[in-house]
């Protein structure tokens, strides 16, 4: 389905305000975009997610050079390569959000799912996440590391940094991030404690009837 793009950017500038407004962002961390027919809208570099002007927001061709608005994230690696392995993305959110990130920072996480099935909207909404090695903000070496996983997860969580969710549209990744940081809040208040998660069959269940991410 084609992309209105001055839509686009109107609602890229109310839900990343939103997102702010509550916390999943702070200072100018974090960085979303929606994929054009034409190209990809991004966030600008250094700019607040709560701060965002529809028309400076930047716009990148299929073949990654910029057009249009104010320079984008330094991120756009990111994007790029869950766009590429993607085809069904139609957004990508990449938040800093606390819990999420603290997750991101513990030693002892199961890279291949760290983020386990606690509830059952994480895995309707989210899917199984994959834990990826740290790299320093910008690194191209993230984007290659996410090519590397042949577009199996819709979301990752990036070492010592943060998590990064794709979606169908803007609205379904940004409510896949959001459930994301509030199941790693979880996670992280329950550490220690004895603690159920959801079987296998009841996982499976879950995709059968409200299918996969």
């Amino acid at each position: 389905m084609s992309v209105n793009e001055a839509q686009a950017r109107e609602q890229m500038a109310v839900l990343c305000k939103s997102m702010f407004d509550r916390g999943f962002s702070v200072g100018t961390a974090g960085n979303v975009s929606v994929r054009l027919d034409d190209g990809i809208l991004m966030t600008p570099t250094n700019v607040r997610l709560g701060d965002l002007d529809p028309d400076r927001i930047a716009k990148i061709d299929t073949d990654g050079n910029h057009v249009a608005g104010d320079r984008p994230t330094k991120e756009v690696f990111l994007h790029q390569a869950f766009y590429e392995t993607r085809p069904e993305a139609g957004a990508v959110v990449h938040l800093h959000s606390t819990w999420a990130t603290a997750l991101s920072c513990l030693a002892d996480v199961d890279p291949n799912d760290c983020i386990p099935p606690l509830t059952p909207y994480v895995v309707m909404r989210v899917g199984t996440v994959k834990l990826v090695p740290y790299v320093k903000p910008g690194d191209p070496k993230a984007g290659e590391m996410i090519r590397g996983l042949d577009g199996q997860y819709a979301a990752v969580l990036l070492g010592n940094h943060g998590p990064v969710v794709s979606g169908k549209n803007l609205f379904s990744a940004v409510c896949a991030a959001e459930e994301l940081e509030e199941t790693a809040k979880l996670l992280v208040a329950l550490r220690g404690q004895k603690t159920k998660l959801l079987s296998a069959e009841e996982v499976d269940d879950l995709k059968t009837t409200f299918g996969t991410i």
